[in-house]
């Protein structure tokens, strides 16, 4: 499995020249197959523009999970010229509890929000409802599991084809079913299963601990808690994601330097960067 960090920021786009090595753009991680073209996309924020680049003019054909609906998740999908290309396929998955899935993402993409509205991407493209539970999807098996966070059913995946697996958890409150542990919020059921073992964890650290609790009301959770999470769920390697809007890259070199005497290897995750599992 091929895994490419098109977005890696939180909340807001970036630019600017302190946020030039971990980049500006908002979530989205391309999934590949050995040797293939990415055919399925972990969110659909401002990274996933990235992703046409990847395909270098092809025609995307694949799916899209979206974990939550939340504005930085979503605020690529029109902009996603991979997926208007002559040929496109996209199945975008996404939370809508008891809702119509196509209704649900129009309430927030559409006029007077947007110019258009999400049925009008293109003929290929398809909605359907994300729940709870294993899917087979694009060669994948993803399990997905519902996560505490503010404002909206979210969910983070647990990815697998052949050998390799990934555990994705860009935006996690722990601190919602109490503090846990080490204080930085529980180790819930839900994340452990996703995180069991896995080749990698990406996982949400907009925030250091430091800055708790006035930030809890955002829905998010602190360096501290990933690590601790990849030292419970025995992860091979951790990678730090969601990096706040307002965090340098000099900020989050110190974090992950404060963090790397812990026995799972991690780093924070890149735009651009690939990984293979």
């Amino acid at each position: 499995m091929k895994v490419t960090f098109w977005g890696t920021r939180g909340s807001t786009p970036s630019p600017g020249a302190d946020f030039l090595r971990y980049g500006g753009h908002t979530s989205s991680v391309a999934l590949a197959h050995d040797g293939e073209p990415p055919s399925l996309v972990l969110d659909g924020g401002t990274g996933i523009r990235k992703v046409s680049e990847q395909l270098a003019g092809e025609a995307f054909r694949g799916a899209i999970l979206l974990s939550h609906l939340h504005w930085d998740h979503v605020h690529g999908l029109p902009f996603f010229s991979a997926g208007m290309a002559p040929a496109h396929r996209v199945r975008v998955l996404l939370p809508a509890p008891g809702a119509d899935p196509l209704e649900t993402l129009a309430r927030g993409f559409s006029p007077p929000h947007f110019p258009i509205a999400p049925g009008q991407l293109g003929p290929g493209w398809s909605f359907d409802r994300l729940e709870e539970g294993v899917i087979e999807i694009e060669g994948f098996r993803i399990l997905a599991r519902e996560l505490p966070h503010r404002g909206g059913q979210t969910f983070g995946f647990r990815v697998s084809a052949g050998t390799a697996s990934l555990a994705y958890l860009t935006d996690h409150s722990p601190t919602d079913f109490g503090p846990g542990p080490g204080g930085y919020g529980a180790l819930h059921d839900a994340a452990l299963e996703l995180a069991a073992g896995v080749d990698l964890l990406v996982h949400d650290a907009q925030f250091v601990a430091a800055e708790f609790p006035d930030v809890a009301y955002l829905g998010h959770a602190s360096a501290e808690y990933a690590v601790a999470l990849a030292e419970a769920a025995q992860v091979r390697s951790l990678l730090l994601y969601h990096h706040s809007p307002t965090r340098t890259d000099e900020e989050i070199d110190a974090i992950v330097k404060a963090l790397s005497d812990r026995p799972t290897p991690l780093d924070a995750a890149r735009e651009g960067q690939t990984v293979e599992l």
